[in-house]
């Protein structure tokens, strides 16, 4: 026979149940009993059903929602054995309300069969379209969320089509309502993005969006899929499996389309950067071509041709002055010889009373009487004719005809020559 002592049997006890892994990570639902705060902050109480209690101890450092007697609860924890009271406790970490706990259990479970399966891996999630035209919607027509979607689109993008597929959002068979809907949109064809929404409300109202089915139609969708589903804190199994997960559904139609006062703003400025690129280009290019004009005048035979122009029209007016110049001398000096010419005509002589007379017989002209024989014939030139006449014998000389000795003649200059010219034609 083996006797041990009670504290050997104590820490024995202790060690099975640490040994235990079921018994470290356990969820147990009863009723809570008996149920109070000591001022440490810790609480105790009984978790029992109809066949069995257990004596259940939450320490201060965990905050859970508020416990009371006779509440139908899920609790988690660990089970270990109090040695000084010989007492196996339950020592709990998590209290949850008995309906909303299962179904977070459920949800928990599915998560996690769904996140094995890659359902909710981000290398499988899809981007949101840069531009989009159409927005497919699945909601409830009778939704508060689908006039939030439909106002948020129409201010931010007054051009986007919309296409709506109803459905119920919760109760009895929504879940395979919703993932018809959105098997419906990508059979249209042509939703670009697709939003699966609804409003606040409870755990249990949400649960549509919990189950397998819409996560299953989520992920096989062809056009990307934002959830925006009740508020900002509440978290659906749908919203893992979607490539955008939206806090409201108002943030998730601002998530599916641009901001169309950012195109207007973009295209504005695009606008003004374009025309003062073009001004730019413009100045430019004429700053070019002037540049290129003066060159061009500069090379251009253009000032050439008119310098040369100039220098012909300046060489013609000194041509033209200098032949007028040349033509009055050449005038005056035609006049000179004339006026001496005419001083000189045996006219003016023969008009003084003067002849010329000319040998009949060869025209020589005769100036003395040594080359006339009597009965020569003779041509006398008078002013207003000839007259034939025959040389008779010679006659003495006329007492005023002898000629004087020693004198001479000094000739006159052409101008009085030209007046005494003048006189004697008068």
């Amino acid at each position: 026979m083996r006797i041990v002592e009670v504290g050997w049997l104590t820490r024995y006890i202790k060690d099975l149940l640490a040994e235990d892994y079921t018994l470290q990570d356990v969820w147990a639902q009863g009723e809570i009993s008996g149920y109070k705060q000591a001022a440490s902050g810790h609480r105790y109480f009984t978790l029992k059903d109809s066949s069995a209690a257990i004596r259940c101890v939450l320490f201060a450092s965990y905050h859970v929602p508020p416990v009371r007697d006779g509440m139908a609860a899920i609790v988690h924890g660990r089970m270990d054995f109090w040695e000084q009271r010989g007492d196996i406790q339950f020592y709990v970490d998590d209290v949850r309300d008995a309906g909303e706990g299962l179904l977070n259990l459920r949800f928990e479970a599915l998560k996690a069969r769904l996140e094995a399966d890659g359902l909710f891996a981000p290398e499988r999630k899809r981007p949101l379209p840069e531009r989009v035209h159409t927005v497919g919607v699945v909601t409830s027509l009778q939704a508060a969320a689908l006039r939030d979607i439909l106002r948020t689109l129409r201010l931010r993008c007054p051009l986007v089509e919309v296409i709506i597929a109803p459905t119920l959002v919760q109760g009895d068979g929504s879940a395979g309502q919703i993932a018809a809907a959105i098997d419906l949109l990508n059979a249209h064809g042509q939703a670009d993005v697709i939003i699966v929404a609804r409003g606040g409300g409870s755990i249990e109202e949400l649960w549509a969006f919990n189950e397998e089915p819409v996560a299953r139609a989520i992920v096989r969708s062809r056009a990307p899929v934002i959830t925006g589903v009740g508020h900002e804190t509440d978290f659906t199994i749908a919203d893992f499996a979607a490539d955008y997960r939206a806090s409201t559904p108002t943030a998730a139609a601002i998530a599916a389309v641009p901001d169309a006062s950012l195109w207007r703003a973009q295209i504005e400025g695009a606008s003004f950067r374009l025309d003062d690129a073009i001004e730019s280009h413009i100045t430019g290019q004429a700053e070019r071509l002037r540049t290129a004009q003066r060159q061009l005048d500069r090379a251009s035979p253009t000032r050439a041709i008119e310098t040369a122009r100039q220098r012909v029209d300046e060489a013609s007016e000194a041509l033209a002055l200098r032949a007028s110049h040349l033509l009055d001398l050449r005038a005056a000096s035609l006049r000179s010889s004339a006026l001496r010419l005419h001083a000189l005509s045996p006219l003016l002589t023969i008009a003084r009373g003067y002849a010329v007379v000319r040998r009949e017989a060869d025209g020589a002209l005769v100036t003395s009487v040594a080359q006339v024989a009597p009965g020569d014939g003779l041509n006398i030139h008078l002013t207003d004719g000839r007259i034939a006449a025959i040389a008779g014998a010679r006659l003495p000389d006329a007492p005023d005809s002898a000629p004087v000795k020693n004198a001479r003649v000094v000739p006159q200059p052409p101008s009085m020559r030209h007046r005494e010219g003048k006189r004697e034609a008068s």
